[in-house]
């Protein structure tokens, strides 16, 4: 699991079956302290998250390819879960 932010929303006119009316989102993972924590990675969002709002994200690719019901499917990670407010 990676706490990250939503910087936008991936559009594509050919993607593979498993993604087809799914919304796939790019998210920035972030360290502890809420700065940027690598590259961004793209996810499937099942729950909609808003531009710039922290999620948690899953990289668990067998639980995402359970999510989307495509055993072949390419997608690794998920939107588990939006965050409302993180406290230490």
């Amino acid at each position: 699991m990676q706490l990250a932010r939503i910087d936008g929303t991936v559009l594509a006119t050919v993607c593979h079956p498993s993604m087809r009316g799914r919304r796939t989102v790019i998210c920035q993972p972030l360290d502890a302290d809420g700065r940027d924590d690598g590259p961004p990675v793209l996810a499937v969002d099942p729950h909609g998250a808003g531009l710039h709002q922290h999620v948690l994200v899953s990289t668990d690719g067998s639980a995402t390819r359970e999510l989307v019901r495509d055993e072949h499917s390419p997608l690794r990670n998920f939107v588990l879960a939006i965050v409302d407010e993180a406290t230490a």
